[in-house]
């Protein structure tokens, strides 16, 4: 089994961007840390690690919840995401739960209310909600018998005949933890990820508490030399690529909120669209198309000269980027994306073999068979974390009106 330790981060653990998109966001850092990333992550996977990386398991639950004390007056809470507002947002009655939650989530935070208080949590904490005992399902799937929840998109089955499937099933909630947050007040809290959570609560029969932790627990999830070599040669590539690279053009994109935002939203459209970018040369003609247009949609919803002028002004402060010159460094930007994409799914296939949890997708065909929702990785100084996800497949379940969500049954 492999074991990983724990790490500190000084944020609070509320956004985390794609390791390719890390590229765009931190320029020449940013880049050079997700090669690092992929090369730890290697490493880890072929057996010759010592430390470098920790990595924890995206779970696709819903809603995300925070429960543990208020550092102000030492009650009990369950809260959303609002916890860390400027008037944090906390629920510590049911009342308090009716008078600003509607629907499923009224059933769900009631729960937690009732029933998180017997964990003893110390400090606050935060996880995904899984499942009430009302949403657990059995399912027959190639003739085996599963115990099934589906929070959101991933549906995720436990086999009937496992001591976990009874854990489960005799519980009213379930809950993935991942972070712990510690502070004298919501403000000055500090987000601390992957401390093996659920092992310090107190045991519950009512609660199925489990940690994101990613653990190899089916011995198979270890790269082959072969396997290795190709990885490493992927990585080289990037490598060289990243070296060519003006370091000025890369930067320039974290350092351009507009470009930044807008040519990201050109990469996602791809994505939606299941469309990898095998020619960068064509990408950047298809980016500058894009952004032409975005502009003109832009200048026609202006009604008055100055507000056309104005869009004309930031047109071309954002397409001066987009020079003849800097064009084969935008062409090597995307290749490198590539390279990173190539080794992040390498690495997302092996890892989906330690599961212990089968996971599926509901058409109306029946469940699918797809992997986990993806990994995050971070930085042996704990001051970093990066997402790796299967975005053409996660994307695609996400967004197809083809595969039903929990929350659409």
């Amino acid at each position: 089994m492999i074991k990983f330790t724990t790490y500190l981060a000084e944020s609070k653990n509320t956004h985390m961007e794609h390791i390719e998109d890390n590229v765009l966001n931190g320029g020449v850092d940013g880049a050079r840390q997700s090669i690092n990333y992929l090369r730890a992550l290697r490493d880890m996977l072929s057996g010759s690690s010592k430390s470098g990386v920790n990595v924890s398991v995206k779970w696709d639950g819903s809603p995300a919840i925070f429960a543990g004390s208020d550092p102000s007056d030492g009650r009990f809470f369950v809260a959303k995401k609002g916890v860390f507002a400027k008037t944090p947002k906390v629920y510590k009655t049911n009342a308090d739960i009716d008078n600003d939650v509607s629907g499923d989530l009224v059933t769900k935070l009631k729960l937690a209310l009732k029933y998180l208080p017997d964990l003893n949590i110390k400090g606050v904490i935060q996880g995904d909600f899984l499942y009430t005992k009302a949403d657990l399902k059995t399912k027959k799937q190639k003739g085996v018998s599963y115990i099934v929840f589906h929070p959101n998109t991933i549906a995720y089955a436990v086999p009937d005949n496992i001591p976990l499937a009874k854990t489960i099933k005799r519980s009213k909630i379930g809950i993935v933890w991942h972070t712990r947050y510690t502070g004298n007040s919501f403000e000055d809290m500090k987000a601390s990820f992957g401390k093996n959570i659920a092992n310090t609560l107190t045991k519950s029969k009512d609660v199925w508490s489990a940690d994101a932790e990613y653990t190899d627990q089916s011995g198979q999830a270890t790269f082959t030399k072969k396997e290795t070599d190709e990885l490493t040669a992927i990585l080289s590539s990037a490598g060289k690529v990243f070296n060519k690279i003006d370091a000025a053009s890369l930067n320039g994109i974290s350092k351009d909120t507009e470009l930044l935002i807008r040519m990201q939203t050109f990469l996602n459209t791809k994505v939606r669209k299941q469309e990898r970018i095998s020619n960068v040369k064509s990408a950047v003609n298809e980016m500058i198309d894009y952004f032409t247009d975005y502009y003109k949609i832009e200048t026609d919803k202006r009604k008055s000269t100055k507000g056309k002028d104005a869009v004309d002004v930031r047109k071309k402060l954002v397409m001066k980027y987009f020079s003849s010159t800097n064009r084969k460094n935008l062409e090597a930007i995307l290749e490198l994306m590539n390279h990173i994409v190539d080794a992040k799914l390498m690495i997302i296939k092996k890892m989906n073999q330690a599961s212990s949890l089968s996971t599926f997708v509901q058409t109306d065909k029946g469940f699918k068979a797809v992997g986990e929702e993806g990994y995050v990785a971070i930085d042996k100084m704990g001051k970093n974390a990066v997402k790796l996800v299967d975005r053409m497949e996660f994307s695609y379940n996400n967004f197809s009106d083809k595969v039903i969500k929990g929350w659409q049954r």
